[in-house]
């Protein structure tokens, strides 16, 4: 062993050594450094300092995402959609790709450009709408409507001469399609509708009139999950059953009425233009007898007042919010038979006074043996005139719009056909329908959209215009064609 002077003398050298050695590479990194930098830079179209020197600024509205793994344009626009300003994923990826350079595939590490990203909550508000102002529209299911498809599909109808959709917020099995946080509502992670005002928002862009269609007493979610607000079945004390299905939510129930309006307001207040009510009725079908409801406790009380109310209620709450209520009702009360009023509570003469709007469901092929038709869908203007023109009778003096809803479906008749599309339209306007109101449950408009450049260039015999807009139009003019029938039918309105 080293005597413990020269052990020092020796870590003194060492210590001497490294600091020689670091000193010099220090030296040589600097150098590096120095050459490095003197090269000219690499011209680019967006060149930027780098994030040591300065942050980069980012465009308004996008976001930097860095990879944790490799991953997609495709993922990414899925991923942010609903919080940004597109409205399917192929644009938005053809937005992302743009944003980076061309690129859709990213490595672990990279630093992706998001565009589009807008402030939420989006804000929308309903437009006004005269309700005789005539409404062309097609209906949609929630899954269409929040689909690619349905984005141009709408964009498609608007081309064609379209003004209006009607899109499903709660359909009859109960289920919702837009968050809406209630305890009614049935729990889903996924919704067609994931941001209902910048969907709203998107319609208004192509000047759509906006209709949320929501079914109301018919609905499999509370029959069927909260049994205490079903209709209840007096032999088997337990939710009563209409032909075997399970499917009936208590019409009268405050607590089911309360739910359908905060779900409504709710809507309305996302921006939409006009609240629809379908199934706003008892059942008609299944064993009556045994059905037992709340309103029955009171003996003065009948199913067409407990109507009445909840519309009353519905109606004074949401007209405020600057939107239009409509009802949807059976082609066949028109007719006011005791059996059918008895049965669905819908005595239109009194729905009419608490909403803006009634839409007939007037499709041929449901006049199942009436009036001597053996096959009643094969003759649409008997059936669709007799109807408008008993509706039109049974509402005068209440103010209220009628807008049919028209067959775009083949079902029960061999004549469906563009033509078929065509004589319903015309009948419905010749009988002083407000427009129309076209229904397909696949949402096949093939025919509709065939029928609709005729149309659209035969203004007097298929599309209805105000008395008030054809004055405006011909103020010197002596009353033109279809004027006097429209000034009847507004002043029928009054």
């Amino acid at each position: 062993m080293l005597p413990k002077k020269f052990r020092f003398i020796s870590s003194a050298a060492l210590i001497a050594l490294g600091l020689t050695i670091a000193v010099v590479g220090f030296s040589r990194h600097g150098q590096i450094k120095a050459s490095a930098s003197e090269k000219p830079a690499v011209a680019t179209q967006n060149s930027a300092p780098t994030a040591a020197a300065q942050p980069q600024e980012l465009p308004p509205g996008t976001i930097s995402v860095t990879a944790k793994a490799v991953t997609t344009a495709q993922f990414l626009a899925r991923g942010h959609l609903t919080e940004s300003s597109y409205m399917t994923v192929a644009e938005y990826v053809d937005a992302i790709a743009k944003a980076n350079d061309g690129k859709t595939t990213f490595k672990k590490g990279d630093v992706i450009l998001v565009p589009g990203i807008e402030p939420q909550p989006i804000v929308e508000k309903s437009r006004p709408f005269p309700k005789e102002t005539e409404v062309r529209a097609i209906y949609m299911t929630g899954g269409t409507a929040g689909s690619a498809h349905g984005i141009e599909l709408v964009r498609h109808w608007k081309q064609a001469g379209g003004n209006a959709v009607v899109f499903d917020i709660k359909d009859s099995d109960g289920s919702i399609n837009i968050p809406f946080d209630h305890p009614l509502a049935k729990k889903v992670k996924n919704h067609p509708i994931t941001n209902l005002p910048k969907y709203v928002r998107f319609l208004h862009s192509l000047d759509m009139h906006v209709i949320a269609r929501q079914a109301l007493f018919r609905d499999d979610n509370i029959a069927q999950n909260h049994s205490a607000l079903a209709v209840q079945s007096r032999s088997l004390h337990q939710p009563w059953r209409e032909n075997g299905k399970l499917v009936w939510s208590d019409s009268s129930n405050k607590e089911v009425q309360d739910y359908n309006i905060a779900l409504a307001k709710y809507v309305a207040a996302s921006g939409v233009d006009e609240i629809q009510f379908d199934y706003v009725r008892f059942p008609a079908e299944g064993n009556q007898a045994d059905a037992e409801f709340v309103f029955q406790k009171d003996p003065k009380l009948h199913r067409d007042d407990v109507i009445a109310n909840f519309l009353d209620r519905a109606y004074a709450q949401l007209h405020p919010m600057g939107v239009l209520l409509s009802l949807d009702v059976f082609g066949i009360m028109a007719w006011q038979r005791q059996v059918d009023l008895s049965h669905t509570g819908q005595d239109i003469t009194k729905m009419a006074k608490h909403c803006d709007v009634l839409s007939p469901m007037i499709y041929p092929s449901h006049f199942f043996g009436m009036d001597g038709y053996a096959a009643p869908g094969d003759a649409p203007e008997h059936f669709i005139g007799v109807s408008m023109d008993r509706f039109e009778k049974v509402t005068a003096g209440t103010g209220v719009v009628l807008r049919p809803w028209l067959q775009a479906f083949h079902w029960r008749t061999k004549t469906y056909s563009p033509e078929y599309i065509l004589k319903q339209v015309s009948t419905s306007h010749a009988h002083h329908g407000d427009g129309f109101l076209f229904w397909n449950a696949a949402n096949d408009y093939s025919k509709p959209f065939a029928a609709m450049p005729t149309m659209m260039a035969n203004p007097q015999t298929y599309l209805y215009t105000p008395a008030t807009a054809v004055a405006q139009s011909t103020p010197n003019a002596a009353t033109p064609e279809k004027a006097g029938q429209s000034q009847a039918a507004t002043g029928s309105r009054q």
